[in-house]
Order: structure tokens, then C-alpha cells, then sequence
């Protein structure tokens, strides 16, 4: 499976205790491939570095750019073309690029906690291009 994992999966893989994003990420392993793209890692070093989350993981900065870095290597890397953008989410237009980094990594797998990714306008959108959109306690069942 070609997974995209956005990045409130990320942020909860990478730094919260033990649960279904920790077990989902470490599962992601050949033959399954994880997609990312410019605007997910930016996104993600950016959460990170919010002062709730940095209260929780205690990392130095040097330590989350290494962290980000590191994904990036384990990663397949798209840049999807301003064309493979789908109109704005209302709830959260930012979440326009996480629905194109699936369409041009020709993902499988869209796993999302935000509810208005889970909604039908999304899933209508993302599934001429065979992209389905679930939670991670789905996609871990997925994966076993």
C-alpha cells in the first residue's frame, strides 16, 4: 500500500506514548510505502514545535530537525503540481495539500484523525483516484 499519513498521525506516531499512530508508522514498511511531501514536512517540523507539544516530547529543535529529516529519507517524496490541488476544505484550507500529496504520490491510503477530512465531499473527491481516507485504528487493521 502507498500510505499518506497527515500529520496529525505523524505528530502522535513520532512523539505521543505508545498507540494506534505508533503502531500504524512502525507497521509501514516494505512492501507498504509512506508518502510525504514538502508541505507535510514543513507542516509537521512547524506542529512540532508548538509550545503544548514541545511540553510533551522535550525535544530540541536540532533533535525535531533531525526527526523531520529522518522521515524524509524513509519516505517517498512528491511535489504535487499546483493543477492536482482540490478546492479549499472550509474547515481547514491547509488540508487541500494533504488530499494532492495523496493524488500525485498516487496513494492507496489517506489516514487522518480531522473529522472534515473524513467527510463526504473529501471522499468524493479522493476517490476517482482509488484513494480511500481512514482513521488509524482502520489502517492498522489494514496493516495486520
Amino acid at each position: 500500500m502507498r500510505i499518506v499519513l497527515d500529520t496529525n498521525i505523524l505528530v502522535r506516531a513520532l512523539t505521543a506514548p505508545p498507540g494506534p499512530a505508533n503502531e500504524v508508522y512502525s507497521l509501514i514498511d516494505p512492501p507498504h510505502v509512506l508518502i510525504v511531501s514538502p508541505f507535510l514536512l514543513s507542516e509537521l517540523a512547524r506542529v512540532l514545535r508548538y509550545d503544548h507539544l514541545r511540553a510533551r516530547h522535550k525535544l530540541s529543535d536540532d533533535q525535531l530537525d533531525h526527526l523531520v529529516r529522518e522521515l524524509e529519507r524513509a519516505s517517498v517524496l512528491v511535489v504535487p503540481p499546483a493543477a492536482m490541488f482540490p478546492p479549499p476544505i472550509p474547515e481547514d484550507t491547509d488540508d487541500h495539500a494533504v488530499v494532492a500529496t495523496a493524488i500525485a504520490g498516487n496513494a492507496d491510503i489517506l489516514c487522518t484523525r480531522d473529522r472534515h477530512m473524513l467527510n463526504d465531499t473529501v471522499r468524493s473527491h479522493c476517490a476517482p483516484h482509488g484513494i480511500q481516507i481512514v482513521d488509524d485504528l482502520a489502517l492498522l487493521t489494514l496493516l495486520r
